[in-house]
């Protein structure tokens, strides 16, 4: 028969050193998502008439809508189409490119 020890055999705890406070910042501390923006650049290739199109079925863009973002794109070489989570822009990205359109992903500090 084995014989347990009492618990006050038990080692002692640690005390709590009043002078350490333990820090209150945590290494999981969460940063705000950044904003990723799916931009599509003018091209030499592509009709108007196609990229209004693209940007109706990719986006559901309505007619007006669409062809407002493809003539900023046409005058001023750039539109930004969309704006949200990095994983979703890299969907639009692509799925643009798939389109023969010229796409980028870029960040909200990037212009």
């Amino acid at each position: 028969m084995e014989i347990l020890p009492s618990l006050t055999s038990v080692a002692p705890v640690a005390e709590a050193n009043p002078l350490h406070a333990p820090s209150t910042a945590t290494a999981t501390a969460t940063r705000p998502a950044d904003v990723w923006h799916v931009v599509v650049l003018n091209d030499p290739v592509n009709l108007m008439s196609y990229v209004v199109m693209v940007f109706k079925k990719v986006f559901g863009f309505d007619e007006v809508r669409a062809r407002k973002h493809m003539l900023e794109v046409h005058e001023q070489g750039r539109s930004v189409l969309w704006s949200g989570d990095r994983e979703r822009a890299e969907a639009y990205v692509f799925t643009l490119q798939q389109w023969q359109l010229t796409a980028v992903l870029e960040t909200h500090e990037t212009r």
